[in-house]
């Protein structure tokens, strides 16, 4: 049992390791230091949710609507184009990482959370199919111990990144760091909504 949860594990971190909108967002709240505890659960939560469900048969009833995949498609390659504009003018005006820097409220930040990890058919693909079908291919019992493993990988990356992210706040108080940052993140918003657009 022990052996399948750690199969689970690793091929939970090796899906959700890649940089990625989720990623970058999660880094750039944690280094921020603002709401980082709601972005995390939100971002383990969901997780937990898609994987678990793909486990339950989930899977099978998204294979059998490609459309729906269509519509998350272009719907996340939009939201990917808008939050690259938004990095690219944070980029333009930087700002060092201060606490009298003005903060996002809660609602705001849930909502992108939910945005960059609901939209994206990535994340169903990844979930919902890949880990569903794998963990399906244990029998009807040992499939949540796979799930499980793969579940957990999720609350220990987004916790490590989600948190971690705070040793970079000192580099980061120089406004041409934020700068590179926001660039950085821009330009993976744009690439990954045109891997999307390209199919």
């Amino acid at each position: 049992m022990w052996t399948l949860a750690l199969a689970g594990l690793i091929t939970g971190l090796a899906l959700i390791v890649a940089i990625g909108a989720q990623n970058a967002f999660v880094l750039r709240q944690g280094v921020r230091r603002e709401h980082v505890g709601l972005v995390v659960a939100v971002c383990m939560l969901s997780d937990a949710v898609l994987i678990f469900g793909g486990t339950a048969g989930v899977g099978a009833v998204v294979g059998a609507a490609p459309w729906l995949l269509e519509v998350l498609r272009w719907g996340g390659a939009l939201y990917l184009l808008w939050f690259a504009v938004t990095s690219f003018r944070s980029a333009l005006q930087p700002t060092a990482l201060t606490l009298e820097q003005a903060p996002r409220s809660a609602g705001s930040v849930l909502g992108t959370t939910l945005a960059l990890t609901w939209l994206n058919p990535h994340v169903y693909l990844d979930t919902v199919v890949f880990l569903g079908g794998l963990a399906n291919q244990h029998g009807p019992d040992r499939r949540w111990v796979f799930a499980a493993g793969a579940a957990l990988g999720s609350v220990l990356w987004f916790s490590a990144i989600g948190y971690g992210a705070r040793l970079l706040s000192g580099p980061l108080g120089d406004p041409k760091a934020w700068r590179v940052l926001d660039l950085v993140i821009g330009v993976v918003m744009v690439a990954l909504a045109l891997t999307l657009i390209l199919g």
